[in-house]
């Protein structure tokens, strides 16, 4: 068995029993699943990324008896009690070290800018905690790294929020592919753009989000990279090698890319390629993704505009055991994917069911987009690594 059968066939092993896992876990009924509430710890500062929505997601939460929050600025503490509400114990604290400490969190959330993440993963996982990162965590994968053999010396979960992997259309369409009903898998398209309004804005253009010391890049970085974990994610595959071009199209003045052309070569052979920026203008946002197999085909596209949002789910399979025909669904707006990784997160934490993304997971989609700004700059196609050594 050559090395891209037995990953395929791995992959679709792993894949069947995650889905399986899933399902009995949301089956409450059907399994036992603990039910102790967990302490959650936030470590974010000022002009924190997503920190107001990690607040309200807790706060929707029913699984959480305690909440920290540190703050080395001291400036979120107001707006995290009002998001928090009063569901819930909450402690404030100047420093990160004295919440680890004294709190000890069973999970901990870090909104942090890309630079400043590395040290506090670090310093959570040797307290022994679960973490959820936002993403990229880092500004190269040499900095990543390590914290994922940590996590996996210590038996911890290390997660990038990546939430489009726990929407319900992603959940459906992975168990679509993992039933074989597309047959093998031969390409995908993708794309994904948003407005340029955060690019014109000159606190924008001033803080780490503009500098790719303090960001680690981009669009691909920042919004690109949901995109890609997502079909990695559907797929059940990995990148073997990435090439691609990144840019400053618009010619505002930032230091990181706003547009970029990716390509790669999955490990099963498939190939894919994908498109994205800040091209779109008033707010506006659109994506779609397209994949074709040997036994049919699938899109999932999500529009939002001044009319609202829209998810489009469609595909078609000529598999003898799928429905016949073109399958169809759209929804406006749509479920609010970080409340539901957050939750996910939670109950990971407390032993009800699998982690939504691995260590190893977030190390890959980090691999293929610093490869990706690797093969910009050297005009040279990049080899991704098959796992953590």
């Amino acid at each position: 068995m050559n090395q891209r059968v037995l990953f395929a066939f791995s992959a679709k092993i792993g894949s069947l029993i995650f889905i399986s896992q899933l399902q009995a876990a949301q089956a409450g009924d059907r399994v036992a699943v603990p039910q102790r509430e967990i302490r959650v710890g936030v470590i974010t500062q000022q002009h924190g990324p997503h920190q107001e929505i990690y607040f309200s997601a807790i706060a929707s939460s029913s699984s959480v008896s305690a909440v920290a929050v540190a703050d080395s600025s001291e400036m979120i503490f107001e707006t995290a009690k009002k998001k928090l509400g009063h569901h819930h114990d909450f402690q404030a604290y100047r420093n990160a070290k004295t919440m680890l400490r004294e709190f000890r969190p069973d999970l901990v959330i870090i909104a942090l800018p890309a630079y400043l993440a590395p040290v506090q993963i670090r310093a959570a996982l040797t307290a022994g905690c679960h973490v959820v990162a936002e993403k990229p965590a880092c500004v190269s994968a040499e900095d990543f790294r390590p914290l994922v053999q940590l996590a996996t010396t210590r038996n911890l979960t290390l997660m990038l929020a990546l939430p489009a992997r726990v929407a319900p259309q992603t959940l459906r369409a992975k168990e679509i592919i993992t039933a074989g009903w597309l047959g093998q898998l031969y390409g995908v398209t993708f794309f994904s753009v948003k407005d340029q309004a955060r690019l014109t804005r000159p606190n924008y253009q001033q803080s780490w989000f503009a500098f790719p010391k303090q960001a680690g890049g981009g669009h691909l970085i920042w919004l690109g990279i949901h995109d890609l974990d997502r079909v990695f994610f559907i797929t059940n595959d990995r990148v073997e090698k990435v090439t691609g071009f990144t840019t400053n199209a618009g010619g505002q003045p930032v230091a990181v890319e706003d547009s970029e052309s990716v390509a790669f070569r999955f490990r099963s052979g498939m190939l894919g390629s994908f498109q994205g920026g800040y091209y779109v203008e008033g707010g506006a946002s659109h994506a779609n993704t397209t994949l074709w197999g040997s036994q049919g085909w699938m899109t999932l596209s999500r529009r939002r505009g001044p009319d609202g949002s829209t998810h489009t789910f469609q595909w078609y399979s000529t598999h003898p055991e799928a429905p016949h025909g073109i399958r169809t669904k759209s929804v406006q707006g749509g479920t609010n994917a970080y409340h539901l990784f957050v939750q996910a997160a939670i109950d990971a934490a407390r032993g009800a069911r699998p982690a939504p993304l691995t260590p190893e997971d977030c190390l890959h989609v980090l691999e293929v987009i610093f490869g990706a700004y690797r093969a910009s700059e050297t005009g040279k196609s990049q080899a991704i690594p098959l796992s953590v050594q």
